[in-house]
């Protein structure tokens, strides 16, 4: 496979996964499936797609954190 057929791959694979990560955003699915897995996949060719990857990253990391308070606390009560 050459070079440029990869990037070609690559960017259309990863381009389709994250925008059906940024649709699922707007509607009902799991975008948090989506979206970091086409980021992974861009970042292999595209900079820029490996800064919001890792932005992505913190996010969840951030959600999960607040989620497990949460959780927690719902424990604590019941």
């Amino acid at each position: 496979m050459t070079a440029s057929m990869r990037k070609i791959l690559i960017t259309l694979v990863g381009g389709l996964l994250a925008f059906m990560g940024l649709v699922f955003v707007l509607v009902p699915g799991p975008a948090f499936l989506f979206l970091p897995v086409g980021l992974a996949i861009l970042s292999l060719e595209y900079p820029l797609a490996k800064k919001w990857l890792k932005k992505c990253q913190r996010w969840m990391r951030k959600g999960a954190a607040q989620t497990d308070r949460m959780l927690g606390k719902l424990k604590r009560r019941s």
